[in-house]
């Protein structure tokens, strides 16, 4: 459908979607085109259009035109358009009609994917646990933006997960935001973490406050295995207006907030224990964010992710390779990927736990920026 419109145009035009590691870039078969062979993200032209969200031409006969393939902020992949001869992709005409039909692409990729498994086979490269597929299921887009907010989150080793979820929505005025970890690494602690994820979404939707979901998701807990499995997680409410976060800690590696590019506060408050374990105290506690501050959500298995030589990643290295993607202008997405592989790097390919990212920029104008590339 893509290429038919592109013909209108005097084009030809090819889609190229993500695999799940965001490594590669791995054309969508078709027998209108040639058979093409994966690009990695460095060092093409492709993946420069991917992690920049950015037009990219390559002149030449003919000329071509990269284009990333969103649907909003979410990124699927690239479109390669092969240009007529005499069209410039310089011309802001060939911009805006390129850009037009990516974004329309985009779209209907979004909304005609759940109903077939297409691109998920194409993304595919390797087998993939049970749990994962359950789990991916669970899982929101990887980006998304509205006006004030942007929010990504990636989950690794994305062929072999099974503990961590992240979660997030917004709803008039209030973005909701959680990552949660259960204990273990199997299809029990997928369902353990599935089915908090559920009495979270439950909570939110019956417009409970933020102490009724912590006791919903208690009680679910409870209910399924009795005190036999435990979920710790970080739930937050940050209102957009004002910049108001409330959040509650469950057992979690700290909240991190960033200010220009550096961190100045963990967010120590809303202390109980973990969730599935029994209801205990709870306090809810209250942070004020500034203008373009980040709130970066994460669980144990990126900071405490060990080197060869046992060291740790630690928050440190977090939190320079944070502030070296946003010093560099990446988005959002293309920081928590570059993080993420940071980590497998560490590890040597191999996570030894789940790593799970969740990073919200709060009033910072990256949704229109990103919109408008």
């Amino acid at each position: 459908m893509a290429d038919d419109a592109a013909r209108l145009l005097g084009w030809r035009a090819r889609l190229w979607v993500t695999d799940f590691e965001q490594r590669l870039l791995v054309p969508v078969p078709t027998t209108e085109l040639p058979p093409a062979e994966p690009v990695g993200f460095d060092g093409t032209l492709a993946g420069r259009a991917f992690r920049r969200v950015t037009p990219v031409p390559a002149p030449g006969e003919p000329p071509v035109l990269w284009l990333p393939l969103l649907d909003g902020v979410h990124r699927f992949g690239v479109v390669q358009y092969e240009l007529a001869a005499g069209d410039s992709p310089d011309d802001p005409d060939v911009r805006d009609r390129s850009a037009l039909l990516a974004h329309l692409v985009g779209h209907l990729l979004a909304a005609k994917n759940p109903y077939g498994d297409t691109l998920d086979v194409v993304g595919r490269r390797r087998h993939r646990s049970v749990a994962t597929e359950l789990l991916s299921g669970l899982l929101p887009p990887l980006t998304f933006g509205c006006p004030g907010l942007v929010v990504s989150g990636l989950l690794e080793p994305c062929y072999e997960v099974a503990a961590d979820a992240f979660d997030y929505a917004v709803q008039d005025r209030t973005a909701y935001l959680a990552v949660l970890d259960a204990a273990g690494h199997d299809l029990q602690a997928t369902l353990a973490v599935s089915v908090a994820v559920a009495a979270l979404r439950n909570a939110r939707r019956e417009g409970r406050t933020l102490y009724e979901t912590v006791t919903g998701i208690e009680e679910a807990l409870q209910e399924q295995w009795h005190g036999e499995t435990f979920v710790t997680a970080v739930l937050a409410e940050l209102d957009l207006p004002s910049g108001r976060l409330r959040y509650v800690n469950a057992g979690h590696p700290a909240p991190l907030l960033m200010r220009d590019r550096k961190v100045v506060k963990r967010l120590e408050g809303g202390r109980r224990i973990v969730l599935g374990l029994g209801h205990g105290e709870l306090e809810v506690a209250e942070e004020w964010l500034q203008p373009d501050d980040w709130l970066v959500l994460h669980t144990d298995g990126i900071t405490e992710a060990r080197g060869p030589d046992g060291t740790f990643f630690g928050v440190d290295r977090l939190v320079d390779q944070l502030a070296r993607s946003a010093a560099n202008g990446e988005p959002a997405p293309e920081t928590l990927r570059q993080v993420v592989h940071a980590v497998l790097r560490h590890q040597e390919g191999r996570l030894q736990d789940d790593a799970t990212l969740l990073v919200a920029q709060w009033s910072s104008g990256e949704e229109r920026e990103m919109h408008a590339r």
